[in-house]
């Protein structure tokens, strides 16, 4: 018999396909949970957070599960579900029986001014069966520290007695906030901007012409001016698509939480004047996870406003985050609505290449739109007369740190620090000196007090090595140590870089571990700051360095008493 006239042998036939499988009862779970429909890729963080919330945990028969009902591979829905912070990942048999109560505890620098690691400390000596203790970042609480969330319960200025009631009663639901609702809203004259614009009464270009003369910028952190933002996209192709960034991740930043819950049909009131001008299909709010008690008012709300007919049922769709700040960058927040690890891209988010949203999208944060109507109704000039110092318009200042007066103040932009702590803040608090502020959260680095009187807006800082970025002011004092609060910033940014890009991963692993050294080696930090500036993706990366960069600048005495800087 010749080679050619060879058979081979027939493979035995396998009983099930390779792989590891869900078993039924994972199946039966998820059915109940997610009903029997076909699911939406694009919805996977929600079924992920749909099993998190009802177990306190995902295990993995449950991922396998998720994966075969949305026809995608295991290895996708696992790097998704372990990329965020607020999934819990188990094996089958570590699944508890029971759902734990998780408890986080902010430990960023507002909060640790206000003694977090104290708070942290005390509450981690006393371990409690089903209770769960985990260190947090920002959650927006910094004008209220130390912070505390125990489930979805928020607990503002935080003291162990008062978590401990919470853990003892088992209260860990959120609370709505008393806001403005669309009834009183209406009654002020809300939305009645928004009619006249879907009745002619002004064009898409008026409102533009409006917001170019205010010199509105998008004030999430990189300030583009809004005008020409919503222009670009509204000249490229439909179908297009609006997204309201609410995902404010900036240690320090509070102002979007603070307008969320007061007022935030002057928001949606913007958001949908803006899906007007630009023809939106669809809009999208991405709402930052640490704001459980916002979710609730603002599904209460889109509801209300499909009841009175001022939008069709499911054109604002609200959708969660999961503990990643770099979603907080657009790009990385639409890479997430794509139910996608938060990775940035290399390009501007309506030229994106692929996934749900290969077309068109404007997104815009949560104060840029905010500020829409108050401009319409008052004119652009009007606001951008309110600025001082060249500056244009109001900006939302998250103060925190050792004033006698914190809170989320509505400023001049060009205000200085000086101004800003002595007419909204009621001065420093007492027996606290100025030594520093930071002008911008984490990534905006480190001023001294001798640069106190130097404009706060766009474009002012960028001389002295910092930026405005969020406008998060977190005012330091003599009191303060400079280099902890760097390592606290250092171990930040390295939990939270997103480890797309070398430069980014390994560098913020290398910062933090030459910041914790008692001799700082400064011109390999400086080095380091340089490389990544240079070759990071995003501004996690760019930026991770300036409070280090700050203090190296600004207090060479404070490195040489501390043990010197090499």
């Amino acid at each position: 018999m010749s080679v050619s006239d060879h058979k081979p042998a027939r493979p035995v036939p396998r009983h099930r396909p390779r792989g590891r499988h869900s078993d039924p009862q994972a199946q039966a779970t998820l059915n109940l949970l997610l009903g029997e429909a076909p699911l939406q890729r694009d919805r996977l963080l929600e079924y992920l957070h749909a099993i998190q919330d009802r177990f306190g945990a995902i295990s993995k028969s449950q991922l396998y599960t998720l994966a075969s009902r949305l026809g995608i591979s295991q290895a996708e829905v696992w790097d998704v579900a372990s990329f965020y912070a607020h999934f819990d990942l188990v094996e089958d048999r570590h699944l508890p029986e029971q759902k734990p109560l998780k408890v986080r505890v902010c430990t960023n620098p507002s909060c640790a001014l206000a003694g977090a690691e104290s708070l942290w400390k005390a509450l981690g000596d006393r371990p409690q069966p089903g209770v769960q203790f985990e260190r947090s970042p920002c959650m927006g609480l910094c004008t209220t520290a130390p912070a505390v969330q125990v489930g979805h319960h928020s607990l503002p200025s935080a003291r162990v007695d008062s978590v401990q009631a919470a853990i003892d009663a088992r209260d860990d639901h959120a609370r709505l906030p008393p806001a403005l609702y669309l009834e009183g809203y209406r009654a002020s004259g809300g939305y009645r901007l928004l009619e006249r614009c879907r009745n002619r009464e002004m064009s898409a270009q008026q409102v533009m012409d409006e917001l170019e003369r205010a010199g509105l910028r998008g004030l999430g952190g990189a300030g583009f001016p809004a005008a020409r933002k919503w222009q670009t996209v509204r000249q490229q192709p439909s179908p297009r698509y609006l997204v309201i960034n609410a995902d404010e991740g900036e240690p320090g930043t509070c102002k979007d939480r603070h307008y969320l819950e007061s007022d935030p049909h002057r928001m949606l009131e913007g958001a949908l004047i803006a899906a007007w001008v630009i023809d939106a299909e669809r809009c999208y709010l991405y709402l930052r996870d640490e704001y459980p008690a916002i979710r609730l008012l603002l599904q209460q709300e889109i509801s209300a406003l499909e009841q009175a007919e001022l939008i069709a049922p499911g054109y604002i769709e609200l959708r969660r985050g999961a503990g990643a700040y770099i979603c907080g960058e657009e790009s990385a927040l639409i890479e997430s609505l794509e139910g996608k690890r938060g990775f940035p891209r290399q390009r501007p988010p309506f030229v994106a290449e692929r996934g749900l949203f290969n077309r068109p999208t404007l997104v815009n944060n949560v104060e840029t739109l905010y500020r829409v109507r108050e401009i319409l109704e008052h004119g652009g000039q009007w606001f951008s007369d309110l600025g001082r110092r060249g500056q244009q318009g109001l900006l939302s200042f998250s103060v925190s740190g050792r004033v006698q007066s914190p809170g989320v103040k509505q400023a001049p932009a060009g205000i200085t620090l000086n101004e800003l702590v002595e007419e909204h803040c009621g001065g420093m608090l007492p027996g606290h000196r100025l030594l520093a502020y930071l002008p911008g959260g984490a990534s905006g680095g480190i001023l001294p007090a001798r640069l106190a009187d130097l404009p706060l807006g766009f474009g002012t800082l960028q001389a002295h090595g910092c930026f405005i970025g969020s406008a998060a002011v977190l005012v330091l004092s003599d009191q303060d140590d400079l280099r902890a609060l760097v390592c606290n910033l250092a171990h930040f940014f390295r939990e939270e870089s997103c480890g797309q890009c070398s430069p980014c991963r390994l560098g913020t692993d290398r910062l933090l571990r030459l910041v914790a050294q008692s001799r700082w080696d400064s011109a390999l930090i400086e080095e380091l700051g340089e490389l990544m500036l240079d070759s990071s993706i995003c501004g996690l990366g760019q930026a991770a360095c300036n409070p280090a960069l700050s203090l190296i600048r600004y207090f060479p005495e404070l490195l040489a008493t501390q043990g010197g800087a090499q």
